[in-house]
């Protein structure tokens, strides 16, 4: 729906924080990108907090500090910053101790690990017509920027091992090598406590049964809005879901981020094979539903290039 001038003050509050809800979603999930693009590089304080915001709880903060560290200065301001984003104590207890924190020489290394990707993708200029690049301090350009250097199967890196699907009557462990050499994925978040999502579930299966034969690189993955492991499984089997889904326990673990759109169900985000997100995000005053992705997806699988990549990045 478009935003006009006869919208009141609490509709716009209420689509602001849709489009809100999306962009943090899209900004969590460059922070994993990052991660698989850089090799397990080190979280800011910044990224710390963008997981608290999109979702992710300060134990599963924790437990990626545990294997990424912290590279950076935890002070009063930071501590009050993190604490405003969700921090708990443990978290916040955790940092002051720098029992995560890395040295001054590990930063610099870091960083430098971190920028080598960037300046190897710049063509090389003659002095003279260089121009002076203007800072990027916008975060969703900093998004951009970092699934542009992704690997091509960064989508494929991030979620193996964590499938699942239905298959002979029952949930069973998801080959993952499947999704290797697929290039476009759809993100599906749903819950079966969900009039529209148990409405348009349906319509996707039919959907994805169809095209799929003909448009082999095309897969979705169903994360699970559920409250319990057996009313997701309930729900993929009552509705033979022939695509995989991110295994309950492993949502909840991760504390996903797309689990702050469960106001927001069905939603259905295409993303490219290296973690680039195509469709389903905030466009203008919209926000794209599954029904227009899906038209946009007809529109990629007709070689419309053009049309396909003028969504939402």
């Amino acid at each position: 729906m478009a935003v006009g001038s006869t919208l009141d003050p609490q509709a716009h509050l209420l689509l602001a924080n849709k489009r809100m809800r999306v962009l943090l979603t899209v900004l969590a999930l460059a922070v994993i990108t990052r991660a698989v693009v850089a090799g397990a590089m080190p979280l800011t304080a910044k990224e710390v907090g963008l997981m608290l915001r999109s979702g992710y709880s300060s134990e599963a903060v924790i437990r990626e500090l545990s294997t990424r560290h912290f590279a950076d200065t935890f002070d009063s301001a930071v501590e009050k910053q993190l604490r405003q984003a969700g921090a708990n104590t443990a978290l916040l207890e955790a940092l002051r101790s720098g029992a995560y924190q890395l040295s001054e020489a590990e930063i610099t290394e870091a960083n430098k690990k971190l920028a080598a990707p960037r300046e190897s993708a710049t063509p090389a200029v003659e002095p003279s017509k260089q121009s002076t690049p203007a800072p990027v301090n916008d975060e969703a350009a900093q998004s951009k920027a970092l699934a542009d250097a992704a690997p091509v199967d960064a989508v494929y890196q991030a979620l193996k091992e964590d499938l699942v699907h239905w298959n002979q009557g029952a949930i069973a462990h998801f080959d993952s090598e499947a999704l290797e050499h697929k290039k476009i994925f759809a993100f599906f978040i749903a819950g079966s406590w969900s009039v529209p999502c148990r409405k348009f579930t349906p319509q996707l299966v039919e959907y994805y049964n169809r095209v799929t034969p003909q448009h082999p690189e095309f897969e979705v993955i169903f994360y699970s809005a559920d409250r319990s492991q057996y009313a997701m499984e309930t729900y993929m089997t009552q509705n033979n879901m022939p695509w995989p889904a991110v295994s309950y326990e492993k949502v909840m673990e991760k504390g996903t981020p797309l689990k702050d759109l469960v106001h927001d169900l069905p939603c259905l985000i295409l993303v490219q094979a290296n973690g680039k997100v195509v469709s389903g995000g905030p466009k203008g005053e919209q926000i794209s539903g599954p029904e227009e992705v899906l038209a946009q997806l007809d529109r990629i699988f007709a070689g419309d290039s053009a049309t396909a990549s003028a969504g939402p990045r």
